[in-house]
């Protein structure tokens, strides 16, 4: 588990953006803390040294000598190191400076000059976000073995902590479990915020300003009109591929402007889980009918364990 679970390192060339910066962090008084580095070189000694300290990186893009993308592409490559939400923070704000930095592996886009809003909503979110992902992860390195025997089986869930425990369980049957549960997550959790509770993209945008998204969906769950709707999910073993099948009720969505990375939304608080989790997470990710079905398929060994066939309802 992360020591220091509120400690980002903030890696910019000028003394004057670092000062800004650690006004703004310091003016949210939420007992963050961070360290920063005034060169990619030396942004990635204290990586290497203490890889475990942080939970976000806000990077500067275009540094002399070793540059904020060359600094990426090694956080991105390092066991430890390569789930760390990063914040890349520059002036270059084309279409394809954007996509490629968030193809590249950043998870959050700050063009300079920036807001404090700005800054302090994405940095929240990403905190938050890295905290969950610890939780699961500590998940996956249970009963994998078992898991492993699944052939088919089909899971019910109603909330965002049976989201996340379903996506742990169920990456845990595939073969690269830490690469597929980050995706699952995404798809699970949009299912019960969207889907069945239909909070809307803006919607999100503004619970995530004020650290309110968790609350909002939880009071909705307890509304009446919600509390007969579930998200079902299959999971099937078909010859070297598993294909995960999500499908809530709600009334659907036009899926097309997110299975892409948008230059347009890289600067807000959310928007992009969908679009990486079908670069990262599957070999192919499909919404169907309306678009309240989601198919992911991930490609794995020939199975040859026992049929499983299961049911389950977490409660």
């Amino acid at each position: 588990m992360n020591q220091h679970p509120t400690t980002l390192l903030v890696v910019d060339d000028e003394p004057l953006n670092q000062a800004i910066i650690g006004e703004y962090l310091e003016s949210a008084d939420a007992g963050y803390h961070w360290d920063t580095a005034d060169d990619g070189k030396d942004a990635w000694r204290m990586l290497e040294q203490t890889p475990e300290r942080y939970s976000a990186i806000l990077l500067d893009r275009m540094m002399p000598g070793l540059d904020g993308m060359e600094v990426l592409a090694r956080i991105k490559k390092h066991p430890q190191l390569k789930e760390i939400p990063v914040i890349l923070q520059t002036a270059r704000a084309a279409r394809q400076d954007v996509v490629e930095g968030i193809q590249a592996g950043a998870h959050y886009y700050l063009t300079k000059p920036f807001q404090e809003d700005e800054l302090l909503s994405i940095v929240r979110t990403a905190i938050t976000d890295y905290q969950r992902y610890i939780g699961i992860r500590q998940e996956l390195e249970s009963n994998r073995r078992t898991l492993g025997l699944m052939h088919s089986c089909r899971f019910r869930y109603r909330t965002l902590d049976e989201a996340r425990s379903l996506a742990a369980l169920l990456a845990q049957a595939c073969p690269d479990p830490q690469r597929v549960v980050t995706g699952l997550t995404e798809l699970m959790i949009n299912a019960v915020e969207h889907g069945n509770l239909g909070i809307t993209y803006h919607e999100k945008s503004q619970l995530n300003e004020t650290g309110s998204w968790e609350q909002e969906v939880n009071r909705r769950l307890q509304d009446p009109a919600h509390q007969d709707k579930w998200v079902e999910v299959t999971f099937t073993y078909r010859d070297d591929q598993i294909h995960i099948h999500i499908t809530d009720q709600g009334s659907g969505f036009d899926c097309s402007p997110y299975l892409e990375i948008s230059a347009e939304r890289a600067g807000d608080n959310h928007g992009r889980g969908i679009a990486m989790a079908r670069l990262i997470s599957f070999e192919h990710l499909e919404y169907l009918g309306k678009g309240n079905q989601v198919l992911a398929v991930i490609q794995a060994p020939s199975h040859t364990g026992t049929e499983v066939e299961m049911r389950a309802a977490l409660s």
